[in-house]
């Protein structure tokens, strides 16, 4: 079953384009390592306050991509840049 992934993140409005530069290229080192990763959004609320929206083909591509993330230098390059992480996980029951 498919889960997305939400997460939401503060960063400083100086760092924007870092940010996402940032993100593209934790998406790109995700994909080559890890399978399962259907889509990825980045997109802002505010100056400050950005959100990544990520689509899982399972629950299990997710923990696997969570489990080696930290060992990848694009997850520490793009997290370096952020504060007040939190994510949700929700799993897809329905599609309309």
């Amino acid at each position: 079953m498919a889960v997305i992934s939400v997460t939401r993140f503060q960063a400083d409005p100086a760092d924007a384009e870092q940010v996402q530069a940032r993100h593209a290229a934790l998406v790109t080192a995700i994909r080559a390592t890890q399978p399962g990763l259907t889509e990825a959004r980045l997109g802002r609320l505010d100056d400050e306050t950005w959100v990544g929206v990520w689509r899982w083909d399972s629950a299990a591509s997710l923990q696997a991509a969570r489990e080696a993330a930290p060992a990848t230098p694009a997850a520490a390059a793009a997290f370096a840049l952020v504060r007040d992480v939190t994510a949700q996980d929700i799993e897809v029951l329905a599609e309309l």
